[in-house]
């Protein structure tokens, strides 16, 4: 949808994820093979929970933005219960990460990278976009953190002329 720099890290799986619906066409990439790929998703009851997980994800990317969720999704944190982290220490420096217990399914490289974003203080920079017909995830690398659309070339745009037309158009 935009031509933004992908997510930092372990965001960009969150970012790709969240991205594989289109909600202006519809067109869902977790409907094909190469769309399920990146994700090393089997169809069926796996492609159902990360559609659940998605909208989660897009809900938290929506509230980052200071927007309420576009749809009713289980809460985020709920479902990352289901995805135990572990804590690993470096033999050679000492330093501390969090890998998943089990590193094969989706949500637990999603709670992974959450976990890293928030340590690293960039998971809230992970947003959707304000666009109610678009709500793609982006990584917002504005100085102040207040980017509020995917792309301002589309969304920015539209947004911007909707309110200019609002506020020329003649009033009742």
């Amino acid at each position: 949808m935009n031509d933004r720099a992908p997510a930092p890290g372990g965001l960009a799986l969150i970012q790709a994820l969240v991205n594989t619906l289109d909600l202006e066409s519809g067109t869902d990439a977790l409907d094909t093979a190469e769309g399920r790929a990146p994700f090393a998703l089997a169809p069926g009851t796996e492609v159902t929970s990360a559609r659940e997980l998605r909208e989660s994800l897009r809900a938290a990317c929506l509230a980052h933005a200071g927007h309420a969720p576009h749809a009713d999704a289980p809460p985020l944190g709920q479902l990352l219960t289901q995805a135990p982290l572990l804590v690993r220490i470096s033999p050679t420096d000492g330093s501390a990460s969090l890998t998943p217990a089990d590193p094969a399914p989706l949500l637990s490289r999603v709670a992974a990278a959450i976990a890293e974003g928030a340590a690293a203080g960039t998971w809230s920079r992970l947003k959707a976009c304000e666009a109610p017909d678009c709500h793609w995830a982006y990584y917002d690398r504005s100085p102040a953190g207040r980017s509020r659309w995917c792309d301002m070339g589309v969304c920015g745009s539209r947004a911007k002329m909707r309110a200019y037309r609002a506020r020329k158009s003649p009033r009742p």
